[in-house]
């Protein structure tokens, strides 16, 4: 044997030897990590958690950088997909059994010039393995290891399982992963309804995400999208006149990224990350690690109805755009003599902005920095149209200006008998306005709201009665000062239920001087209000700080029984795999707070508000049978609130600036009470929704032969200076509402909200205290005697609107 001969075969054996030993130290970990056997039959790919609603319909996700994928089954993706994948990418995918040496080694003679010689099953592994060095020695030790688990793959995975699994975690550019995130963001589709042209789109993407993505590069997308049609013709998978029919479509498409800005109920989505994180905080994986909510695949199923998100942020959005084009008119929002003596706010928000970290980065000082403040530049502002968004050039100090001028508001709807939360609109733009005003760390001064837990506990402890005679004169409470402060009354007396449904200060005060602040305090934490709220006789009026969530956490004792429900909103967590890891029980939630006849007579009562009273007539409009109610309205109209319920539905509606010298310039039922009335009348009107019109509050056994509904009547008392002026309103809803024009098109439902009938201005008539009727027993199938469509209710001029602009609750 020739020396030459000689030393070539020991140059080939001692190659083979070192690639073997190369593969042996892989397999082994030398180079790095290797997953088990197990890891790979349960792969940890990072993925998305998935938030749904009520019905299985998709809100929006929680996700890293990297892990924006959800999983998909195999008979949930065309078969469009997975043909035009194996053609163009690994046409003998069916085949090999993880390495194809005929393709590798074309690629190594031709140095990838005629595609490179990575099978299906390698490009998983490598997607499974997280690596792509740059350095050509790194790189062939990476290609090691790829084959390595290549082949383990083969093994332990069907040729199905390893195309799905594949689908499942190739990126497919702008921080999309998976057919399924794919699918949703470029078509808004299920990846089991891409035609044709979308698969080999989508597929064509895989070659380089950039390059190829249509909604950057649609010229060189369109002709990749081509190029894998035309492998799907020369396989066989389509036919030649297809294939040329596809080939001339033009792209269409339908691009949305589900982002934390976009999907269904963005506010409560920012809130449900950290209840999320509390259920889970005690829960492990199998591999004993904790759950991740961004990467570990979580299904969080939660109590939300999306139709009910959706007429409430129509409501909002419809009301808010109408009630900004008055603010917008207001001479001291045009002329910026609004914030004369608030600069100090206007320096902060300039201070804290994006624009000044970006150019304290740069380099700039703060003088420079403060002057490019007032250089007008391009830029986009929040405006109430359809995009929730305009281009202008403004200067950044007049932007500033110009979002802080922007009306603030939230909504919130929950079942008030099991406390899950149905709608939750925190804002009016998520994008632009993060703050939260439904949270409970968003506090507000609540105002006539709080009147009725403090008649709640003058019934409960007091024994007191819709017909109670009430003095209608201020009250001095020792150490503290007179309640109302004005001490401007109508003097004289009226009945409890008057007392509530026209909000009067000053009987609401003689009832605290029979209660106590002390112990109403007390009472509106055994309730189930976690603020510690400070007992002094004001409060009685609503001048403490409450948050929305806790309002109506309140109220649920009225229509549930006389139970506290806590309201909540997951029903279930589950795992990647489909187990459930968390349950949720609503009954842990409820807790006895008030006994069910007061709860009952307290519904009674506070129909009163929403037949006569502040909202006259809203019950009628809305169509319910049996609903309560009440307005809010705190100094200086600074915050205006509504809340109101029916048997099976309890919200509420806030409405303010979010810094309150700015105030409205009208009370909480012009201001808030449009949004909840748009709300229960699309909802009653939706048989669909199952929230009955004709719903009646469960009447106590006890009450049988006591309380019907004509119980409690509001007739005449003395109309004299001296009612809650603030929510009795100031001005006219001419001031507000602007019918000669008209609000954009925001939706479905693109008109503005329907306007009150005809408010006029008190007559100085009197109107007698009520005289309580005998008590009869009520049909369960009659009308009440007391529904606001009885011709003799319309008939009895009932007062309509008080206005006081000196007597704020």
């Amino acid at each position: 044997m020739k020396k030459a001969v000689r030393i070539f075969w020991r140059l080939f054996a001692f190659g083979f030897i070192a690639f073997i030993a190369l593969i042996l130290m892989a397999n082994f970990g030398v180079f790095g990590k290797m997953p088990s056997l197990e890891d790979l039959e349960n792969p940890s790919i990072l993925q998305a958690s998935e938030i749904y609603a009520e019905d299985g319909t998709l809100m929006g996700k929680f996700y890293t950088e990297r892990g924006n994928r959800s999983n998909v089954k195999h008979s949930d993706i065309s078969r469009y997909v997975i043909d035009a994948l194996v053609a163009t990418e690994d046409e003998r995918f069916h085949n090999h059994s993880g390495i194809d040496f005929k393709s590798t080694l074309r690629a190594i003679l031709t140095l990838g010039r005629q595609g490179g010689g990575s099978t299906i099953t390698q490009q998983l592994a490598k997607a499974l393995l997280a690596q792509g060095s740059k350095n050509k020695a790194f790189r062939v030790i990476e290609k090691l290891k790829e084959w390595i688990i290549a082949v383990k793959l083969e093994k332990n995975f069907t040729k199905e399982e390893i195309i799905t699994l594949y689908l499942n975690v190739v990126p497919f550019g702008n921080n999309i992963y998976g057919i399924r995130n794919a699918a949703r963001s470029f078509f808004q589709k299920e990846p089991d309804r891409l035609d044709v042209e979308e698969a080999a789109l989508l597929v064509g993407m895989l070659k380089g995400n950039t390059i190829y993505n249509p909604t950057r590069n649609p010229k060189a997308a369109l002709d990749r999208r081509n190029v894998v049609i035309g492998q799907m013709e020369i396989n066989g998978k389509i036919k030649p006149a297809e294939a040329v029919k596809y080939k001339a479509t033009p792209i269409k498409l339908n691009y949305k990224k589900l982002d934390e800005n976009t999907g269904y109920a963005p506010y409560y989505r920012e809130i449900l990350k950290q209840e999320i994180r509390e259920a889970i905080k005690d829960l492990k994986k199998p591999n004993g690690k904790p759950y991740s909510i961004y990467n570990d695949g979580l299904k969080v199923y939660t109590t939300i109805n999306i139709q009910m998100q959706e007429i409430a942020e129509e409501g909002m959005a419809q009301h808010m755009a109408q009630l900004q084009k008055g603010i917008n008119a207001r001479s001291d929002m045009k002329s910026g003599k609004i914030w004369k003596g608030h600069e100090n706010i206007l320096e902060k928000a300039a201070k804290e902005s994006d624009r000044w970290k970006n150019l304290t980065e740069d380099g700039l000082s703060d003088k420079e920095i403060r002057a490019s403040f007032e250089v007008k530049v391009p830029m986009k502002i929040f405006v109430w149209n359809n995009k929730r968004e305009m281009d202008t050039v403004l200067t950044p100090m007049d932007s500033i200006k110009y979002h802080l001028q922007m009306e603030q508001a939230s909504f919130m709807a929950l079942d008030p008998v099991t406390g899950e939360v149905r709608a939750w609109v925190g804002g009016i733009d998520f994008k632009t306005y993060k703050n939260d005003h439904i949270n409970l760390n968003t506090k507000r001064q609540v105002g006539s709201t709080i009147k009725p837990f403090l008649y709640t506990q003058a019934m409960e402890e007091r024994g007191f009665k819709p017909e109670t005679e009430c003095e209608n004169v201020a009250q001095f409470f020792p150490g503290s000062g007179w309640v109302p402060s004005g001490r401007k009354c109508g003097g004289g007396s009226m009945t409890m239920a008057n007392a509530l449904a026209y909000s009067k200060n000053c009987a609401t005060a003689y009832i605290m001087k029979q209660v106590g602040p002390k112990q109403f305090s007390d009472f509106l934490s055994r309730i189930g209000i976690p603020t510690p709220v400070k007992p002094y006789p004001s409060i009685a009026l609503g001048t403490c700080d409450l948050s929305m969530y806790e309002m109506l956490w309140g109220y649920t004792i009225f229509a549930g029984r006389g139970f506290s429900s806590r309201p909540f909103s997951i029903s279930r967590i589950e795992d990647r795999n489909g187990n459930i890891i968390k349950r949720f029980d609503f009954s842990v939630n409820r807790k006895e707070a008030i006994s069910e006849v007061t709860a009952y007579t307290m519904a009674k009562m506070m129909q009163g508000t929403v037949d006569k009273g502040t909202a006259g007539g809203m019950r009628n409009r809305v169509g319910a049978l049996e609903m309560g109610g009440k307005t809010g309205t705190t100094d200086d109209n600074a915050d205006a609130w509504f809340m109101a319920y029916t048997p099976q539905l309890l919200a509420g509606a806030w409405v303010g600036f979010e810094y309150t010298f700015m105030r409205n310039q009208s009370d909480g039922n012009r201001i808030a009470r449009p949004i909840a009335e748009y709300f229960f009348r699309k909802v009653l009107a939706n048989k669909k929704l199952g929230i009955e019109k004709d719903a009646k509050f469960v009447k106590p056994a006890e009450l049988e032969n006591e309380i019907n509904s004509a119980d409690i009547e509001y007739k005449d008392i003395e109309a004299t200076p001296g009612a809650e002026g603030s929510d009795q309103g100031v001005g006219n809803e001419n001031d507000y509402f602007f019918e000669n024009d008209p609000v954009e098109n925001l939706g479905p439902e693109s008109k503005p909200l329907p306007l009150d009938d005809d408010k006029k201005a008190p007559k100085k008539d009197t109107i007698k205290t009520i005289t309580k009727s005998p008590a009869k027993k009520e049909d369960p199938t009659s009308k009440p005697i007391g529904s606001a469509t009885n011709e003799t209710e319309k008939k009895k001029g009932i007062l309509k609107r008080i206005f006081d602009k000196k007597n704020k609750n």
